[in-house]
């Protein structure tokens, strides 16, 4: 963050007969990576929210990681504690929320012990010097004082004493201490806000709409959040502040989404081009349950959200509400998915159509429940009793979670079948610009129910879809039985014909693999003639890996990179384009449950790239793993 001299313009304007006036310069930076942490407590995803929804106002190109702890009430002042919020803001197109971040506001102890290692060389670190008293840097582990052992000299360190001048700006509110200490992340919301020079205005308005009924509060909350902006620009410790240009975008109506809200968006807007109601069955489980809060306000559009009592009923509830003619869905996270496996087998069996959407989270067991992994593909393919094939898509940003989620409907409906759709934590809560789609360009979602009783069978097939009918109970001479027992062929009816449960599996399974016959071309980023090395990725990693590839080949390596969408069937086009390039790297969040499936599927060599800690991959472990694939 050092400044080159030329860059600083004069730091006093003067007047004849008047003092100078000091004016502080404003730096530009084509780029910042910023950190807001502090205890569950301080408010760290509120301001790092806010702090994105005026970068984004401002025009950047933004990409978030907000880090929740994963104790529910944590110990106050403690490593298990701490919430984090990551925001990378950019005058240029960006893929990830950053490697390490430019600038940490760390509110206590704990929060810099979790967070210091990440803070790049000579980054700017601004610390709430009030909260670091004995008590607190004991319940953070620490040994001595970071604040005066030498320990931070590497940073450009700023402490503020956030608690004292947040109560100077509320002496007069008439709140009482805890209400006032409350009040410090708008404090600090303020005081970054000049330091970057971000608009302001939208914030003061979500101020005033978020507090409305409580007068006290939403006045001090302005003060609080207008004490830190003016704290920037009067006190003596800050020299400058920063400015990030604009980004250069397609032009558009752009708003800032998270995976999470992009799902619920793109299934309210499957709903409205199918013509059908949707009916959403869940259980809430983190990182899945904004999907149901989202949904159950739009109560505008023919949408209907249950609250099951658990997460078999959720599922049982969608599989009814498909019978019924709805459009189906389940949300859930990999602990609900082993719950569910055996409604959603019988939703393969009886072939009707529901999106089981499954956000996943670091495993086994209870796992870490706040932080992304990608370790449910195998279970999304295989973990379901008997031959049980369903179609696998998969998101790859937070804004594709729209895409994906449509897509995921528009195949259940097509093909009469169950769809898991994956995403995580990572996109789930990770926030983006998204430029709203036009919906008349958005794919048709055809629904034709069977009317016509003559010639009606329950597992009658379309010629091209082997699809078979959507009849309605309670329409005339339609009447049928579906079930989980072993059907006959075309009539339903209860069958233990060995022969006959082949066909029907081997039917079922044939109709899966056909969706492939309608997946477009798979995109290649980089040499799709073919070359040296591609790294071949799902999900969340897309970010990472497109920035890591772009990387490589400014720096002249034969390296190029295939995202997949469409994880079963696998798009017909894979085996040819992967046979193209020397070595096959697969990049992921588990221990290599894509590249299991690769290496069967075409017999190809592939090399995995993997990582479980919780987190996402970094720009530099791609890179770093890419290099040594090529040097073998």
């Amino acid at each position: 963050m050092s400044v080159p001299p030329e860059s600083v313009p004069p730091l006093f304007e003067s007047t004849p007969g008047k003092a100078p006036v000091r004016v502080k310069p404003i730096v530009e930076r084509p780029q910042i990576v910023i950190r807001f942490a502090g205890d569950s407590g301080d408010g760290m995803q509120v301001t790092g929210t806010q702090f994105t929804s005026e970068s984004a106002l401002a025009g950047n190109d933004i990409a978030t990681l907000p880090d929740f702890p994963a104790e529910i009430r944590a110990p106050a002042g403690t490593i298990a504690g701490v919430s984090g919020f990551q925001l990378n803001f950019s005058s240029h197109e960006i893929f990830t929320p950053g490697d390490e971040p430019d600038v940490l506001v760390a509110m206590n102890p704990a929060a810099l012990k979790a967070n210091v290692a990440d803070l790049v060389s000579n980054g700017i670190l601004i610390i709430d010097k009030e909260s670091f008293s004995e008590a607190n840097l004991k319940r953070a582990g620490y040994e001595s004082n970071p604040l005066t052992n030498g320990s931070l000299s590497k940073f450009q360190v700023f402490q503020v004493e956030v608690g004292k001048l947040t109560t100077l700006a509320l002496r007069e509110s008439g709140l009482n201490n805890r209400a006032v200490s409350r009040c410090r992340n708008f404090f600090v919301l303020g005081l970054v806000s000049w330091l970057y020079q971000r608009p302001t205005e939208r914030t003061l308005e979500w101020i005033r709409n978020r507090f409305k009924k409580v007068p006290d509060v939403l006045e001090a909350n302005l003060r609080a959040f207008r004490a830190g902006y003016n704290f920037g620009e009067t006190t003596e410790m800050f020299a400058s502040a920063y400015k990030v240009p604009p980004a250069k975008i397609a032009p558009g109506f752009y708003r800032s989404i998270t995976g999470n809200g992009a799902t619920a968006l793109g299934f309210v807007a499957a709903a409205v081009k199918s013509g059908r109601p949707l009916f959403l069955g869940s259980y809430p489980i983190t990182p899945a349950s904004d999907i149901l809060h989202e949904l159950a306000a739009y109560k505008s559009f023919p949408v209907c959200t249950f609250q099951a009592e658990d997460e078999i009923a959720g599922v049982c509830a969608a599989i009814g509400a498909a019978f019924g003619g709805a459009i189906g869905i389940t949300t859930t996270s990999g602990p609900g998915m082993n719950l569910k496996a055996e409604a959603v087998g019988l939703a393969v069996k009886v072939e009707l159509p529901i999106v089981i959407n499954d956000v996943q989270r670091a495993g086994p067991a209870t796992g870490m429940p706040t932080k992304p992994e990608q370790a449910d593909l195998l279970m999304a393919m295989f973990g379901r009793h008997g031959e049980s094939p369903l179609p696998i898509i998969a998101a790859a940003t937070p804004a594709d979670c729209f895409n994906c989620a449509y897509e995921a409907v528009r195949i259940a409906v097509k093909y009469m079948t169950p769809v898991v759709l994956l995403s995580d934590g990572h996109l789930a809560n990770g926030a983006e610009p998204w430029l709203v789609p036009d919906e008349t360009q958005l794919a048709p979602i055809n629904v034709q129910f069977r009317t016509d009783p003559q010639g009606f069978e329950p597992y009658l097939r379309d010629e091209d879809t082997l699809a078979r009918p959507w009849a309605i109970p309670g329409t005339p001479g339609l009447e049928h039985r579906i079930g989980g027992l072993a059907a006959e062929h075309l009539t339903g009816n209860v069958s233990y014909s060995p022969s006959n449960n082949e066909l029907m599996v081997r039917l079922r399974a044939r109709k899966i693999a056909g969706i492939a016959r309608e997946m477009p071309p798979t995109e290649v980023f980089g040499d799709a003639e073919g070359g040296k090395l591609v790294v071949l990725a799902w999900g969340s990693t897309f970010g990472t890996v497109r920035e890591a590839v772009t990387h490589l080949r400014a720096k002249g390596k034969n390296v190029s990179h295939v995202h997949l969408r469409y994880l079963n069937p696998l798009p017909p086009d894979l085996g040819a384009i992967l046979r193209r390039f020397e070595r096959v790297m697969v990049a992921e969040l588990n221990l290599g449950q894509l590249l299991k499936l690769i290496r069967a599927e075409y017999l190809i060599n592939a090399v995995g790239c993997n990582k479980i800690q919780g987190r996402p991959f970094k720009v530099s472990e791609i890179t770093s793993r890419a290099m040594r694939v090529l040097e073998e």
